[in-house]
């Protein structure tokens, strides 16, 4: 069953082609962080043009990259939500064209639960304590809790069976991508910030911990304190001010420092927080999944921490792309859950909902 997947909720123009929701034969993503860095963070109507110009080339790239021809797609798969109207319009619309015009069936798929199925990929490469990954060729080991961390989500999620999911933790605030974009920001650091952040962050004497946002009695997530707490630091540390007088290679151990502590805070809450979820729920195994996953110190600690299996997407799949959203709409189906030409976008579409 050759699948192609379209993915277009925030600022990547993405599609792939994937058989049988784990046989990865292409995967093509045109990246707008250069045009978005330029202002610090996403603008919703460049990125929706930028897809406009964009998918096109990408489409026809994936397909030549999966030597098979457009006759022999026998789906469409596409993000409708959650993410940014514009965007998704964009990717929806040329899902519809594409179906009518090759006579195949449409899928909408979750944004979210894409992340999660992107552990079933062949090229999955997981980081942790098995060889292999969820699939393909064996019975995942439900029940799987899924955290899911990006720029706009940081959630605990239930999985149960193959598109069986249950919401138990949410952000109430910022979300931990959220967090390392601000924060990397406040540092003097280029966007996107989470990687900026990885990239310098390094332990150096004399710098204290931040605090850690527990939100004791929940799986919820907040960011937002430590976003505040790590200003404060940076200002009582003379960084903030571009005239403050501090030397180059001060102001550099100042915020190698407070990337470490910062990102050490995130990864604890993180862990942490997951691990006691997978050991509530009596969980098999812990799938890390979205953008954020790709932090090597997360995928690290959760791998040394965790008293359950570990599944972890290569970074490359970690980052929103087509082949995630053709693994998702694989199992709905072969259960015959397709969609009609009214497909809509849904920006707040939560994981575990109807696509």
């Amino acid at each position: 069953m050759n699948i192609l997947g379209i993915e277009t909720s925030c600022d990547e123009t993405a599609a792939a082609v994937v058989v049988d929701g784990v046989d990865l034969r292409s995967n093509v993503i045109a990246s707008q962080a250069e045009l978005h860095s330029r202002h610090g963070g996403i603008v919703p109507e460049l990125a929706s043009r930028q897809h406009i110009e964009a998918i096109l080339p990408v489409l026809h790239t994936a397909i030549e990259e999966a030597a098979i021809p457009w006759s022999g797609i026998d789906a469409i798969a596409v993000t409708n939500g959650p993410g940014l109207a514009g965007s998704l319009i964009v990717g929806v619309n040329a899902a519809k064209g594409l179906a009518a015009a090759l006579g195949v069936p449409m899928i909408g798929v979750n944004h979210l639960e894409g992340h999660v199925r992107a552990a079933w990929l062949a090229d999955g490469n997981p980081d942790g304590k098995v060889d292999g990954n969820p699939g393909p060729g064996t019975e995942p080991p439900f029940p799987l809790m899924c955290l899911i961390v990006s720029g706009g989500h940081t959630e605990l999620v239930l999985m149960r069976g193959e598109t069986d999911y249950e919401l138990i933790g949410a952000t109430r605030d910022d979300a931990a991508g959220e967090a390392f974009d601000k924060s990397a920001r406040v540092l003097g650091l280029q966007y996107p910030g989470g990687p900026e952040i990885a990239r310098v962050a390094r332990a150096v004497p004399g710098t204290k911990p931040l605090p850690r946002a527990w939100i004791r009695g929940t799986y919820d997530f907040s960011f937002s304190g430590l976003k505040t707490a790590l200003l404060r630091r940076a200002e009582e540390a003379g960084i903030v001010d571009r005239q403050a007088a501090k030397s180059s290679e001060a102001r550099e151990e100042i915020i190698a420092g407070l990337s470490h502590e910062l990102q050490e805070s995130i990864v604890d809450v993180l862990v942490r927080k997951a691990n006691a979820a997978a050991d509530e729920y009596g969980c098999n195994g812990i799938i890390l999944a979205g953008g954020v996953a790709a932090n090597e110190r997360l995928r690290e600690v959760l791998a040394a921490r965790a008293t359950v299996s570990v599944f972890i997407p290569a970074p490359i799949l970690c980052t929103d792309n087509g082949a995630m959203i053709a693994a998702a709409a694989y199992p709905r189906l072969i259960r015959g859950e397709v969609s009609g030409y009214e497909l809509d976008v849904d920006p707040g579409l939560r994981i575990g909902a109807a696509a």
